[in-house]
């Protein structure tokens, strides 16, 4: 018999909005501890909906448990980077030639583009970044690998928090995500997804040089 996921309460699901939405921004940083007493103060709650909200952080990957030092934002390193973006270069291109070989709507992905062009802060572009790379992959037609990419989703985005904050290439970024799109509208699913590897894999080498990540090799056998 298959169990039915519990709801999460509403008051949790607030507070594990906001705290990640914090992550993802840069307000909360890596390494940074976070409080219970401290979190269910600034949200007006008690904490229990924090203490769960927490959990379900950890288990995406944004926070870091410990029995000695307590919750903290997960620190971003070149090893953690190469992890998440390996996962990326393996599924997404392939998501997204799928996506494009059933002639699936990449309407949400137009939309998160425009959104994105039209933010005013950090917050809104780096929500419209991730709505734009969601909308490639999820209509692949195969939900298990949709909920695959959705696993790594949160991590790479914390990745891509911490570059932005010390190198913002949002201009060049975006001109990468109209080419993506073009050529997947043009149904071309091979370039499409050649070009969404590139621009994958050149991220993460230029944030994180070190990082020395299988897309150095993937590209090399392309």
């Amino acid at each position: 018999m298959t169990s039915v996921p519990t709801p999460i309460p509403s008051r949790t699901q607030y507070v594990l909005e906001e705290i990640k939405r914090r992550i993802l921004t840069g307000r909360l940083t890596p390494g940074q501890a976070l409080v219970e007493t401290d979190l269910a103060a600034q949200f007006g709650v008690s904490k229990t909906p924090v203490r769960e909200a927490l959990k379900t952080l950890a288990g995406t990957g944004l926070v870091v448990m410990s029995q000695y030092k307590g919750v903290t934002v997960r620190m971003v390193d070149a090893d953690m980077a190469r992890e998440v973006y390996d996962v990326r270069l393996l599924l997404e291109p392939e998501a997204l030639k799928r996506a494009v070989r059933r002639g699936a709507s990449l309407d949400a992905a137009r939309d998160a583009l425009t959104r994105a062009d039209q933010a005013t802060d950090t917050a809104e572009r780096s929500l419209a970044n991730r709505e734009f790379h969601r909308a490639l992959y999820v209509p692949c037609g195969n939900p298990l690998l949709g909920r695959m990419l959705d696993e790594v989703r949160d991590q790479a985005a914390l990745v891509s928090a911490v570059a932005w904050a010390s190198d913002p290439s949002w201009e060049r970024e975006a001109g990468e995500h109209q080419e993506i799109l073009r050529l997947a509208l043009a149904g071309d699913a091979d370039g499409a997804a050649r070009a969404l590897h590139a621009h994958i894999a050149s991220f993460v080498e230029r944030a994180f040089p070190e990082a020395g990540t299988a897309a150095q090799e993937e590209d090399g056998q392309a």
